[in-house]
């Protein structure tokens, strides 16, 4: 009976102004506009577009990212134990700044001129994107932040080198076979992992705001779902793909994709070594979590929307006629159908708006039912002004039921009773509508049961009512309801009914 819904169920974004402003505190592009607005014609590059290691200190200052001489940070955050944690510091800094450059330039903030080579030096200056940082529109901000989300996630499928020297082959060249790397595959991979983040945050029942464990979310692209014990092999690959991701979400926290508390250090520790703390096995968060933010959810939908996915998002249908909502909501769940009804209704004259929705109500196809329920559900939402509209269509055969239940909840005066066809045929509505939105089971048995106890003889009168739901609905409440005496009945009428229709 139901009729084709969307692949994902619909997120909630904020307005584009909001997400802007998260775009530009994300600590990457933060660092990288900082350097856009300080490069000029003495900002030394070389022949790639970064900047020489003799520039770097200056940019590691003009981040605020120095690390003092006497081992304490610029930031006044401590002092370093040894000479080693001083330097790897000061290391630290110079790879925050080159990386905040190298986006920088990926994104436009910066325009560079080639070096010929470390000798040769070129030279770099504003690019046509800072501008548009302070001056631009929300839009332009998130076109910006979606190249760089493009660049980190481009540079996070990038295998990490540990040794280059070994992987050097004679003719000076990176041996990239030897890495068995396959950047297609690595981008499908982490492009899944983002997936399922996505329809975890999204979908009701999931952990909404909440983190999600990094051995969860490995696991969902490892190990197949029909697998009931996982094998040692497979806890390996699920193993691998953390660590993996551990790198990968190191990232992408830079760009306010996610917020990640990465795997603790202990629990990597080389066999036959004692972690450097006591390791509680049963501590889930000590395997890293992770949560997509507002902006992630925006970017992870943007690239789903390029690559075709059907990812709706609330509001997209407030600018469209009641057939699209009505339609567009059949598979969203209550919250975000609610959200999308209150948004189509906003600023609509509510008498022409409960017209188009009695409208587009109207049919006898597989998915009427369910548009039916969304048509009361969005009259609910209006007021009594409504009125002269529902009461257009009390004689109509498919929305008078409905119409007459709206006057009755508002108290109306002179609402006619409804004729027992109509009660039988609003009543198999009902319950084909509530079969398709996959809604609790147990409200719909006391639906199904609550219908049959109010109406001696509900089968024998069911299964002539004139509606194409008819012998499936009956079908289904001889499966779901509890007495069994009633479910007999229901599956005898859904015979006769299937009978008469000669289906």
């Amino acid at each position: 009976m139901s009729a084709e819904q969307p692949t994902l169920p619909p997120v909630r974004l904020p307005a584009d102004a909001e997400l802007a402003r998260d775009a530009l505190a994300a600590p990457l592009l933060a660092r990288a506009v900082r350097l856009a607005r300080w490069a000029g014609p003495e900002t030394r590059i070389g022949a790639g577009g970064e900047l020489v290691d003799a520039q770097l200190p200056d940019a590691v200052e003009v981040l605020g990212l120095t690390v003092d001489a006497d081992g304490t940070d610029g930031a006044g955050g401590g002092s370093f134990a040894d000479t080693e944690a001083f330097e790897e510091a000061v290391e630290e800094a110079e790879i925050l700044a080159a990386d905040a450059w190298r986006l920088a330039v990926d994104t436009g903030l910066v325009t560079v001129e080639d070096g010929a080579d470390d000798e040769t030096p070129g030279g770099a200056g504003p690019g046509e994107n800072l501008a548009l940082i302070t001056g631009g529109s929300p839009q332009d901000v998130l076109a910006i932040w979606l190249d760089g989300f493009d660049a980190v996630f481009a540079d996070a499928v990038v295998p990490v080198l540990d040794d280059l020297e070994t992987l050097v082959g004679e003719d000076g060249e990176i041996d990239l076979e030897s890495l068995d790397w396959d950047p297609e595959m690595e981008g499908e991979f982490l492009e899944g992992v983002l997936g399922n983040l996505y329809l975890l945050t999204v979908s009701e029942g999931g952990p909404g705001d909440g983190p999600v464990p990094l051995p969860a979310l490995a696991a969902s692209m490892v190990v197949p779902d029909d697998m009931g014990e996982p094998t040692d092999d497979v806890l390996e690959q699920v193993s691998d793909a953390m660590m993996r991701l551990d790198e990968q979400f190191r990232l992408l926290e830079a760009i306010g994709l996610v917020e990640y508390q990465p795997v603790d250090e202990a629990l990597m520790a080389e066999e036959g070594e004692e972690p450097a703390a006591p390791v509680d096995d049963e501590d889930v968060s000590r395997y890293g979590m992770v949560r997509l933010t507002t902006l992630g959810l925006y970017g992870v939908r943007a690239r789903m929307l390029d690559a075709g996915v059907d990812a709706p998002a609330v509001g997209d249908l407030a600018d469209k006629g009641a057939d699209a909502l009505l339609g567009g909501i059949a598979g969203y769940p209550e919250a975000a159908a609610r959200a999308e009804t209150t948004a189509w209704l906003s600023g609509r004259d509510v008498v022409t708006a409960a017209r188009e929705l009695l409208h587009a109500a109207r049919g006898a196809d597989a998915g009427s039912p369910l548009r039916r329920l969304h048509c009361q559900q969005a009259l609910s939402l209006v007021g009594a002004e409504a009125e002269p509209a529902v009461r257009e269509v009390l004689d109509d055969a498919e929305l008078g039921g409905l119409a007459r239940v709206w006057l009755a909840e508002r108290g109306a005066a002179d609402v006619p009773a409804p004729s027992e066809t109509m009660i039988f045929w609003l009543a198999i509505d009902t319950i084909a509508a509530q079969l398709d939105s996959d809604g609790d089971l147990e409200e719909l048995q006391e639906l199904i049961e609550g219908l049959t106890g109010r109406h001696s003889g509900f089968f024998e009168a069911a299964w002539r009512v004139e509606h194409p739901a008819t012998a499936e609905v009956l079908e289904a409440m001889g499966r779901l309801h509890r007495d069994k005496t009633a479910a007999k009945e229901a599956r005898k009428s859904a015979f006769k009914a299937r009978s008469r229709s000669g289906s």
